[in-house]
């Protein structure tokens, strides 16, 4: 049985993939288990050999990723293409932490005990990625666990099939044995009962899930049944922060790229942006003048530096909270119609408050509110008023400045003079309250794909007391 994805701009069938049922996991997670002992057991140049063949199969697939998320999701070949770059980086440096997964010595009070920690791969892990940074998200999800020698098994978005089933087939083809990598595809009213047999197989040691807030409590409560841990990357409302001695055009640049880069759908997305009233007007007014440059027009045309959004929900849910503000006083500095029912333009808002939905809502759209904030305390204060706290932003000519506010600011992720979106494969990836917990990249990630044991070796007869 089989289920199609339409094209969010005209209806066309995108993609068609396997609709797995909830009775399918059983023997899926099997075959991930029993593979599982042989891939744990090979050495660490031998699983960077295979990643590093993995890379240079996605890259190989450039095009077919490129028609696969136009036809899916509505992305430009531009989203696309970073998407496969970043993707392919990432694989790269799991492939560089193989040797890396190290452990210490650790003196003992206990005469002659060798006492060693050490770190080994954890068993079957299932990665959940969502349909937004479709590449980039799907390989996060598998690279740096397969680094450590776990299985995998892929849950890809209904949103996005086609997409996800070609990082698996790129990996296969790299030469991983037969189960250690798999995914999961299914129809969207399926995608209950799938997900929860996936976490309820006991094969399945550990759950990392990238998606919205609402799924990962459901998920998270699912996995603490079994007592199973989670790395959880879930929603934002990132805040960034202008203060009165900042470059104000540096501050634009990296405003709008954060705001509308993928038409707002990334989980570190600019959803408010923080000026303090010193310098509102100005900012203001260069910031419209930046965004009514930013037309949105058909991504498959590739003519313009704005797509479609994923879909017409997308457009009612954001145009609702643009209402909602204009209601309750706000002016809106750069809108317009929806065309083709998913082509929105860049929306910016001005005069954003704390009792109107867009300041606490996350749109993950292409919508930005500008709220004003009366010196660098009230800045913080509204930038941390919020359950969300993935990534930030704080634009001042002082360097210590910065780094003082960014101390301040609640969230996993704050760059200072640089914009709320920015991700590289090594950098410790997360956040804290309802935008999750956990993190991946790096030799973070080592640490949420493996499990650390304590080992000893006793060297001398022992002494016991009885």
């Amino acid at each position: 049985m089989q289920f199609e994805r339409l094209n969010p701009l005209d209806g066309s069938v995108a993609s068609s993939a396997p609709a797995m049922q909830a009775a399918d996991i059983p023997a899926i997670a099997a075959k991930a288990g029993a593979a599982f002992p042989a891939w744990a057991a090979q050495g660490p140049n031998a699983r960077r050999a295979v990643l590093m063949k993995a890379a240079a199969a996605l890259e190989a697939r450039a095009d077919a990723f490129v028609e696969a998320m136009m036809g899916e999701i509505g992305a430009t070949k531009g989203w696309a293409l970073f998407n496969l770059g970043l993707a392919a980086s990432m694989v790269r440096e799991a492939a560089a932490l193989t040797t890396q997964i190290a452990g210490e010595v650790i003196p003992s009070d206990k005469p002659g005990c060798l006492a060693m920690a050490l770190r080994e791969p954890v068993g079957v892990i299932l990665g959940i990625a969502p349909w937004n940074a479709p590449i980039i998200l799907g390989v996060r999800a598998i690279a740096v666990p397969l680094a450590c020698g776990n299985a995998v098994i892929l849950k890809a978005s209904e949103q996005c099939p086609r997409t996800h089933a070609l990082i698996i087939e790129a990996f296969a083809e790299a030469g991983f044995p037969e189960g250690v990598v798999q995914v999961v595809t299914n129809a969207p009213a399926d995608a209950g009962a799938v997900v929860g047999a996936l976490i309820d197989a006991p094969q399945v040691k550990r759950i990392n899930f990238t998606g919205s807030t609402a799924v990962g409590k459901i998920i998270a409560t699912r996995a603490a049944g079994h007592l199973k841990p989670c790395l959880l990357e879930l929603g934002g409302k990132a805040p960034l922060i202008v203060l009165e001695d900042a470059d104000l055009d540096e501050a634009v640049k990296a405003a709008a790229f954060g705001a509308f880069m993928n038409q707002g759908q990334i989980c570190m997305s600019t959803e408010r942006i923080i000026v303090v009233e010193a310098v509102a007007e100005e900012f203001a007014k260069r910031f419209k003048a930046k965004v009514e440059t930013l037309a949105v027009g058909d991504p498959r045309e590739g003519k313009t530096p704005l797509g479609a959004v994923v879909d017409a929900k997308t457009v009612a849910h954001c145009q609702g909270l643009v209402q909602d503000a204009l209601d309750h006083g706000a002016t809106l500095l750069v809108g317009g119609e929806t065309t083709h029912n998913v082509l929105m333009p860049a929306h910016v808002v001005d005069g954003v408050t704390q009792a109107m939905k867009l300041f606490r809502d996350e749109s993950f759209g292409p919508v930005v509110g500008v709220i004003h904030a009366r010196d660098e305390a009230h800045a913080i204060a509204l930038a941390n008023d919020s359950e969300y706290g993935l990534s930030a932003a704080v634009f001042t000519r002082d360097t210590a400045r910065g780094l003082r506010v960014a101390r301040q600011i609640t969230s996993g992720i704050c760059h200072v003079n640089g914009p709320t979106v920015h991700d590289e494969a090594q950098m410790p990836f997360g956040g804290v309250g309802a935008s999750g917990y956990g993190r991946f990249g790096g030799k973070a990630g080592i640490d949420s794909f493996t499990e650390l044991r304590w080992i000893t070796v006793e060297t001398q007869p022992g002494h016991f007391p009885i």
